[in-house]
């Protein structure tokens, strides 16, 4: 599921029409969680309390974390965006369900070729004026939503409330391209390395072939405890 929000009309015009789409996105969600409630009664023998309670990660990541990423809580990334897109894709991987919101040019095709699944993920390239009102109304059918602030700076006032609503409905939210005042873990990623494979299907040279891997180092809190850099490639 693809949504986009109209812009470049009249002010009257554009509010009535995003608060048309916003109902809309209301009704899909509601429809959404609907089904995934019954697919969770139906198979709740399956699960095991913790797969229930912490958000599915790449693997290098949850081992790094001092303490697991609960569902339901919410985490600033900056830096490279590679970190970002292994997470949405360990989470589709793992049959959850994500939206990307205000990042129109996030790499999808990286995100498929790290095992992401491409039918879980909605994206909403461009949320209007105001991100978080969208991102509040998509926690209630998904298990991630990446929400992109555009430089914006959400006040703990505003937060309290999105923050309650994705802890009742066990959607985690990852914030990205600002801050979000009262956030509990916050990552940083920089790409410390690259590895190419050649084109021609010889030894990789400087300057020419594919990235293959992309090396990271990371660091940050995460529940208030520090986590010590951390390389994965």
């Amino acid at each position: 599921m693809t949504a986009a929000f109209a812009s470049g009309q009249s002010p009257e015009f554009s509010r009535e029409n995003r608060a048309e789409q916003l109902e809309s996105l209301r009704r899909q969600m509601a429809g959404i969680s609907a089904k995934m409630a019954g697919r969770a009664v139906a198979g709740v023998d399956d699960l095991a309390p913790d797969s229930q309670a912490r958000l599915a990660l790449p693997p290098w990541l949850a081992e790094a974390l001092p303490v697991p990423l609960p569902k339901g809580s919410v985490a600033v990334l900056s830096g490279a965006r590679s970190l970002l897109v292994s997470v949405v894709a360990a989470v589709t991987a793992a049959g959850g369900n994500a939206a990307i919101v205000g990042q129109p040019d996030i790499g999808l095709l990286a995100a498929v070729e790290m095992g992401a699944d491409l039918s879980r993920i909605a994206v909403i390239p461009d949320p209007g004026t105001d991100p978080v009102e969208v991102a509040a109304v998509l926690v209630d059918g998904m298990d991630l939503v990446v929400l992109g602030l555009g430089g914006r700076r959400v006040p703990q006032t505003r937060a309290r409330a999105v923050v309650a609503r994705a802890h009742q409905k066990g959607c985690t939210l990852l914030v990205t391209d600002g801050d979000w005042q009262g956030a509990s873990t916050r990552l940083e990623a920089r790409v410390c390395g690259y590895e190419l494979t050649s084109s021609h299907g010889g030894m990789p040279a400087p300057g020419f072939g594919r990235i293959g891997k992309v090396r990271l180092q990371v660091g940050g809190v995460c529940a208030g405890r520090a986590l010590g850099r951390v390389r994965a490639g």
